[in-house]
């Protein structure tokens, strides 16, 4: 596997899973979104803040990682995607890529329900057979951040249910994204800041 090509600082923050040559294909055809990428993800660190606030729409993880990609020209991104079959139109929805880029799509999932995996997984492999992405991108939480916010009284809000690498894997070693080239971030309590 290619995850070697990422930074030290990186492998020994997050738990780390690629398939079909992400790393390479990031590196390599796409530098800019790649560097932005590690860049963004050596600057995180989990605050005790951002879990013993109470969450709006977004959560303040999400908020760091999506307004840091969005100053170096990401965006979020709607595709409108139909098939059509002997003139039929039949429309084919995707949801809102969360950040967005030259061809890489990249999904936040913090504490969503867990069948969210499954759309985003859905739309990257639908989204890479139309050749609108090159790699999809997904960063998540590691299962044993549970005893982190055990510990801290927040374990309720975070339930076996939600979105965490535990509930990821199974997705996607049962070919949930199809064929599109896939790199799994999992954040995990190395990154976590008791004092911020």
């Amino acid at each position: 596997m290619s995850i070697e090509i990422l930074p030290h600082g990186i492998r020994s923050k997050y738990e780390i899973h690629e398939r079909k040559h992400a790393c390479a294909i990031l590196q390599n055809d796409f530098p800019n979104e790649w560097r932005d990428i590690v860049q963004v993800l050596d600057a995180f660190e989990l605050k005790n803040s951002y879990i013993t606030t109470p969450g709006g729409r977004k959560s303040q993880v999400s908020e760091f990682i999506d307004n840091s990609l969005y100053q170096r020209g990401w965006v979020e991104r709607h595709f409108n995607t139909s098939v059509v079959v002997d003139g039929y139109h039949r429309e084919s929805p995707t949801h809102d890529i969360d950040c967005y880029r030259n061809r890489v799509a990249l999904e936040i999932e913090w504490n969503n329900k867990d069948p969210f995996y499954d759309r985003d997984l859905n739309n990257f492999r639908l989204l890479h057979e139309l050749d609108v992405i090159s790699v999809g991108v997904i960063i998540t939480r590691c299962t044993e951040l549970q005893q982190i916010f055990n510990d801290i009284g927040r374990g309720a809000s975070y339930g076996s249910s939600t979105t965490h690498m535990g509930k990821l894997m199974p997705k996607v070693n049962g070919g949930g994204s199809g064929g599109c080239p896939l790199l799994i971030f999992g954040i995990s309590p190395a990154l976590y800041n008791p004092c911020a």
